[in-house]
């Protein structure tokens, strides 16, 4: 599965490749980014709540999903950020979602995809989003480099996900002032928070802020993460589903 989602990421950058100019010129007439580590790093458990319709583990999530409704829900019950699917083929994402959400909320957005092209980061920033994500077992150090680069050159934040020792050691050494710890293993999907709790020390050695993702759905887990020193969670799958999403973050949150 993760090979097929890894080959469609690269037709898909490869088909944006020559419109970075393009992007660059939309980008420009584009409100400034938010920004959006920084909204993270408060006294707080911050929650990034996020608009997601599939996934590859477990189908079909929330079919016909209105992204609009979804984030609005997500901004009145007090999430920092939002991060919004844009993978077409296999979570039914779209980056007309992002720029519908852009266009009803000030709240700090996250484009969350796989990106391998400098020009997919310009491509973000025309649509709205504040931060882009950068997948290290997608690029590799060289490749995360290069995305960082056009992350700054586009002034949106890059959140840096990792799964392991090895790859939280590159984002650290890549300078990465916010980083994502997945507790989803790639290859199997299944989820862990012991990951998290083990990669704690390494992530949070350099100063950046960081962000739990995967598997957590309780309150309880939330606890877990903020134990560990976590500045933020990200919520997809457990709110995409809940029957009453407000009240679900607002107890993520501790705030119930």
């Amino acid at each position: 599965m993760l090979d097929r989602i890894l080959d469609d990421a690269r037709e898909r950058g490869d088909e944006v490749v020559g419109c970075a100019p393009r992007f660059r010129r939309v980008a420009a007439g584009v409100a400034p980014p938010r920004p959006f580590a920084a909204a993270l790093d408060g006294s707080e458990l911050s929650i990034v709540a996020e608009v997601k319709r599939r996934s590859p583990s477990r189908g079909v999530l929330a079919s016909g999903l209105d992204a609009v409704a979804q984030a609005r829900i997500y901004a009145e019950a007090g999430a920092t950020g939002i991060s919004i699917l844009t993978e077409p083929r296999h979570f039914d994402g779209s980056l007309d979602d992002l720029a519908a959400v852009r266009a009803v909320t000030t709240i700090p957005l996250l484009r969350k995809d796989f990106l391998v092209e400098p020009a997919q980061v310009w491509e973000a920033r025309a649509y709205g989003a504040d931060a882009v994500l950068l997948i290290v077992a997608v690029l590799g150090h060289t490749g995360l480099d290069g995305m960082m680069e056009a992350a700054r050159d586009a002034g949106v934040d890059a959140l840096v996900e990792v799964h392991d020792e090895r790859e939280a050691e590159i984002a650290v050494a890549a300078g990465a002032e916010l980083i994502g710890v997945n507790n989803r293993d790639l290859t199997t999907f299944a989820t862990d928070l012991a990951v998290a709790e083990r990669l704690a020390s390494i992530v949070q050695s350099g100063g950046a802020t960081t962000i739990a993702e995967s598997g957590i759905r309780t309150r309880g887990d939330a606890a877990r993460m903020e134990a560990a020193g976590y500045d933020a969670i990200l919520v997809g799958e457990a709110l995409v589903t809940a029957a009453d999403p407000a009240r679900d973050l607002a107890e993520l949150a501790g705030r119930r």
